[in-house]
């Protein structure tokens, strides 16, 4: 109709006609030519070299797990969608460029996409890898799985899953769902659209942009790191869906939870950074046992966990403290941590996520800012330096860590802008 309209004018037409809040504008015909874009230029444009690209051509570790059985470590490259299994016993040295792994799982078939969590079976070595944002799926490969290769089974997860924990004896996963400020559970082996066995969401769980998660089952205890922005979910009653990521509707699935379309309008805020600690059957809008909070916690958008349930010990990842923090598992409130690994020497950066090998008496911790993944005796503390590193590029390689970004432009400043 609008295309009709335009030609119906006459040659010099310049008019806007603005009718109940409906704005036509009509243009002249040269004007007209000057808005149509030709295939041709269409085609010349999509095909249109970069002046310049900004990207990190080397791996960027976003989550580890030690194999102690297979003697084999392995981490998640969330910049470039791949899963990396190395020999356990890797160490770069300080000349070498970078090592390189074992094997390789990466490629459109894998459906792997800001991979930022990774659990391996114990007794079958199967690697269950969590997508975040863009690919709603965990995907499961087999231990010798490589190169583009389709996954043993995959699992539709609720949109923004991050952090995975499995309850063995139970036969259950557990992951956070970042933007949904939830936890929610599946049977260890659903797949496909299998839906989940239990949910907590809501208010009074203290939810609010989880991330990591493990469980202590000899406490009977899963701890949850949160970095404090939430809003309050509601059911949407009017049926009117605004933001749905996921192609489940609110309701059509038990136990599915509400998503950011479904929160109360203006009901947004940010909560301090917390880790939030539940009683492993709790339920829905229940709240946490203890919250461990405050300055002297020094928690700082912590993300990965990890309990020594022997020990009663958690250990957590802290990305913008640039440190790992261990607690005791009783610790509550404002708690000052029990030992803290910090400082240049440690050659920690952004760690995500944290993995203790029980076997070797080992703590690897992922660095997302800076290539590298470190190994330490479990103990270490202070400034110790890693007894051990895999590199995946040169020291010092300068590292972006792009992930799904978004782009804008200062004009004033003419800098180029890149929220991750």
């Amino acid at each position: 109709m609008t295309s009709s309209i335009l030609a119906a004018m006459p040659s010099k037409t310049s008019l806007a006609v603005i009718l109940g809040g409906l704005c036509l504008v009509a243009f002249s015909p040269a004007m007209v030519a000057q808005l149509e874009i030709s295939d041709a230029k269409k085609a010349e444009v999509a095909n249109r070299k970069p002046l310049r690209i900004i990207r990190d051509r080397y791996a960027l570790f976003s989550a580890v797990a030690v194999d102690a059985e297979r003697n084999e470590v392995v981490l998640q490259d969330e910049n470039m969608f791949r899963t990396l299994i190395y020999d356990r016993t890797t160490n770069t040295p300080p000349n070498a460029a970078l090592s390189e792994p074992k094997r390789i799982i990466g490629g459109s078939k894998t459906h792997l996409e800001l991979n930022c969590g990774v659990y391996i079976d114990p007794k079958t070595g199967n690697i269950f890898a969590v997508n975040n944002d863009t690919e709603d799926h965990l995907v499961v490969f087999d231990r010798q799985a490589k190169g583009d290769v389709e996954p043993t089974w995959m699992l539709h997860t609720p949109h923004g899953a991050f952090g995975i924990a499995v309850d063995e004896p139970a036969g259950e996963m557990i992951f956070t769902i970042q933007h949904s400020n939830a936890v929610v559970a599946f049977p260890k082996t659903a797949k496909d659209d299998d839906p989940p066995t239990w949910l907590l969401q809501g208010d009074r769980t203290l939810l609010a942009d989880p991330h990591g998660i493990a469980l202590d089952n000899k406490r009977e205890l899963l701890f949850v790191t949160n970095f404090g922005s939430t809003a309050t979910p509601r059911a949407d009653k009017g049926g009117i869906i605004r933001y749905n990521r996921t192609k489940f509707k609110p309701g059509s699935k038990q136990y599915w939870p509400l998503d950011p379309g479904q929160m109360v309008p203006g009901s947004g805020r940010n909560l301090p950074a917390s880790i939030t600690v539940y009683d492993k059957k709790a339920r829905g809008d229940a709240a946490p046992l203890r919250v461990i909070t405050g300055p002297h916690t020094q928690l700082d958008w912590a993300e990965g966990l990890f309990v020594d349930e022997a020990r009663g010990e958690l250990y957590v990842a802290n990305d913008a403290g640039g440190s790992l923090l261990v607690f005791s598992t009783e610790a509550s409130g404002d708690a000052v941590p029990i030992r803290i690994l910090k400082g240049p020497h440690t050659l920690l950066h952004y760690p995500s996520s944290v993995f203790i090998d029980f076997k070797n008496d080992e703590m690897w911790i992922a660095n997302f800012g800076n290539h590298t993944t470190t190994v330490y005796k479990r103990g270490a503390s202070g400034d110790t330096a890693p007894i051990r590193q895999i590199r995946s590029a040169p020291t010092g390689t300068p590292a972006p860590a792009l992930a799904n970004a978004r782009i804008g432009y200062d004009t004033k400043r003419e800098q180029i802008l890149a929220p991750n």
